[in-house]
């Protein structure tokens, strides 16, 4: 097999079963053999734009993924991309990249250099037999830590080398590694939350990504707090339960407005608290 079809054959042991793209790229057509179906979009942040949707409807599990030709191809995403970075979504993206000979040169775009700023991993396969390894290293990085897009750049030429047998291995799927704190840590936060006569919790879109709104409801329902969410976190708490404020934003409830502003503990699971236009200040004083 080629590169490509290495890389289509990855894609669908990931259980990736559809390819937003744009022509021209021969990863469409071996992604089609591989079983995996192409979706031709108009332009190409839209298939970035399709790629971002579907990753945040499957939670990440399987990430969305959009392929696109070296150049103008490559150009053109990035507005999408850079978006799906500020949102901290899972997504492989994988452009052309110029053939080798040509790399390095004036004017031709250089995805690797040009994109560092706005993904979370990115590499090049600038030999058929690294295919695995660096396809390997790109899927761990969407599911480990905190999570955004990662790309992947193909050089024209070498999409259509040969991978050796012995250099490809894909044995198992790339699993999540989930985190966890310190005991001591969470001891103290626990104590701050049950001793606390006003507390919030503060619900980030990484409950979403972890799959524990289950746990989310069950933590507010055991102590009787009030929760609002990000604006990312949406729908990782039921809005329509008694404990819901809503999202807190530039804009938000009144419920969110008068819990938040008499809270003596605000209680974070799955954000970041990083001060950022779409989300609301949190007062300072709050432990």
């Amino acid at each position: 097999m080629n590169t490509i079809e290495a890389i289509s054959e990855i894609l669908k042991r990931e259980g990736v079963e559809y390819l937003s793209c744009f022509p021209t790229t021969p990863v469409i057509e071996a992604a089609a053999a591989a079983g995996i179906r192409p979706i031709v979009c108009r332009q190409e942040r839209v298939g970035v734009g399709i790629a971002d949707g579907y990753s945040r409807v499957t939670d990440g599990e399987v990430p969305g993924v959009f392929a696109m030709q070296y150049g103008p191809g490559a150009e053109n995403a990035y507005p999408g991309v850079a978006t799906a970075f500020s949102d901290s979504t899972p997504m492989l993206l994988l452009p052309l990249g110029h053939p080798r000979e040509r790399q390095g040169i004036i004017p031709h775009f250089n995805s690797v250099a040009n994109y560092a700023g706005v993904t979370k991993h990115i590499e090049q396969i600038n030999m058929a037999s690294r295919t695995s390894q660096v396809m390997r290293r790109a899927f761990a990085g969407m599911h480990q830590g905190r999570v955004g897009p990662v790309m992947v750049e193909i050089p024209a030429d070498v999409a259509l080398e040969e991978v050796d047998e012995t250099a490809f291995f894909w044995s198992q799927k790339v699993r999540r590694v989930a985190s966890q704190g310190d005991p001591t840590d969470v001891e103290a936060a626990a104590r701050a939350l049950c001793g606390s006569r006003y507390p919030v919790i503060h619900a980030g879109q990484g409950v979403l990504y972890a799959r524990a709104y289950d746990e989310l409801i069950e933590l507010a329902e055991l102590l009787q707090v009030p929760v609002m969410t990000t604006l990312l976190g949406k729908s990782s708490f039921p809005e329509t339960h008694p404990l819901a404020l809503g999202s807190g934003t530039g804009v938000m409830s009144g419920p969110v407005y008068h819990f938040v502003r008499r809270a003596d503990v605000m209680f974070g699971i799955g954000c970041s608290f990083t001060r950022h236009g779409m989300s609301m200040n949190i007062p300072r004083a709050r432990p």
